[in-house]
């Protein structure tokens, strides 16, 4: 069993300025978390290397792209066998409208975040995911009419005896 990183106040500081801004420069990472360019470089190296950043990416505005059509959809297969739900999601993941797949218990079984240009796209998505397989039972979907909040950062804890990051 792996031994939990131990995370002090800086690394906790660096990953609160990251997940704002990962354009930041390492100089300017380092001096909004108040501390050298030397030691900022070599914790964001071992926080990578450790896994606790998987990786770095821009957010981009799905509207603004052609993307604008949200929907959250709740999926039960007929079958559940380990093999039908791991069937299910290699092909869920395979597809480019899929942004987000979770097994999910109880109740359905998948729950898929999906982003489309529009209702034809997401037609054409119930084709090549839902009706063309036959273990697909019930779907349910969810049409986002807003977005009231999107953040895709994590609350990280704050160690007592120093300021919050």
């Amino acid at each position: 069993m792996t031994e939990p990183l131990t995370l002090d106040a800086t690394d906790l500081r660096i990953l609160d300025q990251l997940q704002r801004d990962a354009s930041l420069t390492n100089q300017a990472l380092a001096a909004a978390v108040h501390t050298s360019p030397a030691t900022c470089l070599r914790r964001v190296k071992r926080l990578m290397d450790t896994g606790v950043i998987e990786r770095q990416v821009a957010l981009l505005s799905p509207a603004k792209l052609g993307a604008g059509l949200t929907a959250i959809v709740e999926l039960t297969l007929d079958r559940q066998g380990a093999e039908h739900l791991a069937a299910f999601e290699a092909k869920a993941v395979a597809d480019e409208a899929v942004r987000q797949c979770y097994r999910v218990s109880p109740g359905p079984d998948f729950l898929l975040i999906l982003q489309l240009a529009d209702m034809a796209g997401y037609h054409a998505l119930v084709q090549r995911l839902f009706t063309q397989d036959a273990n697909v039972r019930n779907v349910k979907a969810f049409f986002s009419v807003s977005r009231a909040k999107f953040e895709p950062s994590l609350a990280l804890p704050t160690i007592s005896g120093s300021p919050a990051p």
